[in-house]
């Protein structure tokens, strides 16, 4: 009994494993009779697209492909193709790959790896690609042409490498500019041409080669840093973050890339700041700011001398004439072409009214930047103030800076006018002298005490010359409708008021 039941338990499993075969049969044929359908359909669709120029559908379609069928070497291609005219040949050359282990004699996929493996500096897999092709097709002039430059790439590399090797390092440019020539995508020849840059001193024209050069390789962390350490210098803290962080991105616990980070991260902040309080006029806060940048990188020069230069910007603007004078001309002995401090520093001078000095950084920031209409009109204010002041400061003439408010000015006129007035005198000549110090004193506070007339002598003209005046008027000073009261005949005389 038992025996018998055995044997009906195992008819029927076998029964049961007999169908389960032939419905996973019929499913695996209509898959297959499907996805075949499917697969020219996405062919075609990429071949369309990829012709129309809308690269990323094409792409799609080409994936699409190639995942319903992984052994056909033309689906690797022309996905290839696809990578390729989209610019990601590091994308392409595994496919290309693929297409060649499925076709050995696949020269079109030979010719193309070939030229991106040349491209890339690897001249011996290169070379091994066209020798191949050209066993098969000798007459192929294109690849012969493109094997001869696999040798001379060879020869290029070894030679720069001996030249920068020596201390040759224009010799070693030179050669690299043609090595780079037939292999531009190649980044040990882009790194090994920054070094050469870098040993001249052209920092500039090395960030162009390891821009790129740290972009070719998957993993270029050493070079997203150096790229990050150059930018950095010069002053570029925004740039050099970016790269910093593309570091960050291989690697989040990259060690000198995350110290550089912390670095960078903290003094672009402090310089966004700063700039942030000079855009809404709290120059005081500002320059606290910049004096922070100068704690936290101590040591560069690029940041050190921008954090002077805008103290000094801070401090004219706040008029702390005497700070700003100072901390301006250390600057200036820092970066003595730069415009900018020597603007800041002639209107430094200005408010020290010292006109010849203000004149003279004015004309060689002129000297520097032919172009900017800033320093121009500056030169010309300087000159007019210079002017002025060998006839009449009216500042001078009260012995108040230019930075004297409406209370201070007319102060000084009182105690000024109180002396020169000419009741005071006895002899003829120094009531004369009187009258002409009177009347100076008087003009200097009728201009100082109107916001207008000041702003205009501010900007390097006299509201009160005659030359400035529509009709012109009498020399010597300025009264209400022409009348002098100490005009020599007049009968005229009255109580001076010092309200």
């Amino acid at each position: 009994m038992m025996e018998s039941g055995r044997r009906r338990g195992l008819s029927s499993l076998l029964s049961s494993m007999s169908l389960l075969c032939v419905v996973l049969d019929l499913q695996i044929d209509g898959v297959l009779g499907a996805t075949h359908v499917e697969i020219e359909q996405h062919l075609e669709m990429g071949r369309k697209l990829l012709a129309a120029g809308q690269l990323a559908e094409a792409l799609s379609h080409y994936h699409s492909a190639v995942e319903g069928d992984s052994k056909n070497y033309l689906t690797y291609y022309k996905r290839a193709a696809v990578f390729l005219a989209m610019g990601k040949s590091k994308s392409a050359l595994p496919d290309l790959t693929r297409a060649i282990e499925l076709k050995p004699d696949f020269l079109a996929a030979r010719i193309q790896r070939g030229n991106i493996l040349l491209k890339q500096g690897n001249t011996h897999q290169a070379r091994e690609d066209f020798q191949a092709v050209l066993q098969r097709s000798p007459d192929m002039d294109e690849v012969l042409n493109q094997l001869q430059k696999a040798e001379e790439l060879e020869e290029l590399q070894e030679e720069a490498h001996l030249a920068s090797h020596r201390g040759d390092y224009i010799t070693a440019i030179q050669v690299l500019d043609r090595a780079i020539e037939i292999s531009p995508w190649d980044p040990e020849s882009r790194e090994l041409r920054a070094e050469c840059y870098l040993r001249l001193g052209e920092p500039r024209k090395a960030i162009l080669d390891l821009t790129p050069a740290a972009r070719l390789l998957t993993d270029n962390r050493a070079a997203f840093l150096k790229l990050s350490r150059l930018l950095y210098d010069l002053g570029e803290h925004h740039d050099s973050l970016s790269e910093i962080r593309e570091c960050l991105k291989l690697d989040q616990d990259d060690k000198e890339c995350f110290a550089h980070y912390k670095q960078v991260k903290k003094l672009s902040k402090q310089l966004d700041s700063a700039e942030e309080l000079i855009s809404e006029q709290r120059y005081q806060e500002a320059i606290e700011k910049y004096d922070s940048v100068t704690r936290t990188e101590p040591n560069s020069p690029f940041y050190t001398t921008k954090a002077k230069e805008r103290i000094c910007f801070c401090l004219v603007k706040i008029k702390q004439a005497e700070e700003a004078l100072d901390t301006c001309s250390e600057a200036h002995q820092r970066d003595p072409q730069n415009i900018h401090i020597l603007r800041d520093r002639a209107e430094a001078y200005i408010l020290l009214q010292d006109y010849e000095k203000a004149v003279e950084d004015y004309q060689e920031a002129r000297e520097f930047d032919q172009d900017s209409q800033e320093i121009r009109e500056g030169l010309e204010r300087a000159q007019k103030l210079l002017k002025i002041s060998r006839k009449r400061d009216y500042y001078k003439i009260l012995g108040v800076s230019r930075t004297a408010n409406k209370q201070e000015i007319i102060k000084a006129y009182r105690k000024l006018a109180q002396q020169w007035h000419p009741d005071n005198f006895q002899s003829e000549a120094e009531k004369k002298e009187a009258e002409k110090k009177f009347i100076d004193i008087a003009s200097a506070k009728e201009v100082l005490t109107d916001p207008e007339m000041r702003q205009k002598f501010d900007s390097g003209e006299d509201p009160l010359d005659p030359e400035n005046q529509q009709g012109g008027g009498g020399g010597g000073g300025h009264w209400p409708f022409g009348f002098n009261p100490f005009e020599s005949g007049s009968n005229f005389h009255f109580k001076f008021n010092f309200n």
